[in-house]
């Protein structure tokens, strides 16, 4: 009984301290069907990502056929220099350096867009700000305590967090941009689209297939259905 208390309390503990935060997720705007957004996604996750996070089920070779591209052009717009088309996608980085620097070694976000949302990732990647309490310099609004730098500050530039007093808990109601990146606000938010866009595709590569398939399966239970009724109205006619 005590061990399951302690399991509860784990799983509470996410929730009490995304409460801190009163920034609601933001809706994720993606397109699978759209591959020059997913190349543009895959190519900024190998320049600002897989410097840490693997994404171990995806090879170059997939992301050409996915996207209908040439694999030479995945080979010198997105893959890392002197990476084979046949590669996995893994980051350089040594699991035990990983540990040492981070604390633990960074997760491989294969699945990363199953298990959180794609809701979640945008809003994960937009939500960082400067707090010099940490570490690293910086939280995270829907991560608290993150173990991590803001990969993409380049692009984004510096927040700050604007707090009120609500209920008597210091609550996170809006970030403010206070030093500009090299993205606009609007090129900011179609880079993390992007980027989100791809993790989903990478979580599961066929998944608009499986869609456009499943209406049509959908449609052969409907129709055997109804001649599976017919064909047992016609057996049991005759049975009084």
């Amino acid at each position: 009984m005590k061990n399951l208390f302690k399991i509860w309390l784990l799983l509470l503990l996410p929730l009490g301290a995304f409460a801190s935060s009163g920034i609601e997720l933001e809706d994720a705007d993606i397109d699978l069907s759209d591959y020059q957004s997913l190349e543009n996604g895959a190519q900024l996750y190998v320049k600002y990502c897989l410097g840490c996070h693997s994404v171990k089920y995806m090879r170059y070779l997939n992301l050409a056929d996915d996207f209908k591209i040439d694999q030479q052009e995945i080979l010198d717009q997105v893959a890392p220099e002197g990476a084979g088309i046949y590669d996995k996608m893994l980051t350089a980085m040594n699991g035990h350096d990983a540990k040492k620097w981070f604390g633990t070694r960074p997760p491989d976000l294969s699945l990363i867009a199953r298990s959180r949302g794609e809701d979640w990732l945008v809003s994960y990647l937009k939500g960082f700000y400067a707090d010099k309490t940490k570490a690293l310099g910086v939280n995270n609004t829907v991560f608290p305590s993150v173990g991590m730098p803001n990969p993409l500050w380049q692009l984004q530039g510096e927040q700050q967090a604007i707090i009120k007093k609500i209920d008597g808990r210091d609550v996170i109601t809006k970030l403010v941009i206070t030093e500009k990146g090299s993205m606009t606000p609007k090129q900011f938010d179609k880079a993390v689209n992007d980027i989100t866009a791809f993790l989903v595709y990478a979580s599961e590569p066929h998944q608009e297939e499986r869609r456009s398939m499943g209406k049509y399966v959908l449609l052969f239970i409907l129709l055997f259905g109804v001649i599976a009724y017919l064909l047992k109205k016609e057996y049991w006619k005759d049975v009084h």
